[in-house]
């Protein structure tokens, strides 16, 4: 990466990203979005002029996630409801992505907690969706509505769902400077 490319960035956040080392990079990015192929598409498009051209990188590398990566990728996240154990930047930010889900209703959560067993049975996998700003009512309507999926719609929805939480995370990423 040459250094005059990095110094000519003005956002602090994606000079950080330029400059980070190769396994940094590997490691911040797949807290993420771990899915290895997306990460190495990344680091292989760096230097990043701006923060638009990384956020535009991310988005349209995610688009691709293959339904193998999205399995793969499932087992880096809790349930919903569940708390992330643990103190990495991947379990903060995930107990912070659900916190709306803890404010809610009872009820509502005893229906989601009996939505994500049918879902669980359904499809194989736990239900994933990215749950930031999102109220119990929200993650459980939306649940609800994609218990109709077939399985390849469905698989279709979770890698969309990942590449929102990827870009929300990058965010992040770009934001600690």
């Amino acid at each position: 990466m040459p250094d005059s490319t990095a110094a000519a960035v003005t956002d602090p956040g994606v000079a950080r990203v330029n400059a980070l080392a190769t396994a940094d990079f590997r490691t911040e990015f797949a807290q993420c979005l771990n899915i290895d192929r997306w990460v190495e598409a990344l680091l292989n498009e760096r230097p990043f002029s701006d923060r638009t051209a990384l956020l535009d990188a991310v988005d349209a590398h995610a688009r691709s996630i293959t339904d193998d990566e999205v399995a793969s990728a499932l087992a880096r996240h809790p349930r919903i409801g569940d708390r992330a154990s643990g103190n990495s930047t991947e379990s903060q930010w995930s107990r912070g992505e659900q916190s709306g889900f803890a404010e809610g209703a009872t009820d509502v959560q005893s229906a989601f907690h009996e939505g994500q067993v049918e879902y669980e049975k359904r499809f194989g996998q736990i239900y994933l969706v990215c749950a930031s700003g999102r109220s119990s009512e929200e993650l459980l309507a939306d649940l609800q509505s994609r218990l109709d999926n077939d399985p390849a719609t469905e698989s279709r929805v979770v890698a969309d769902e990942l590449r929102k939480i990827a870009l929300l995370r990058v965010g992040k990423v770009l934001d600690n400077t």
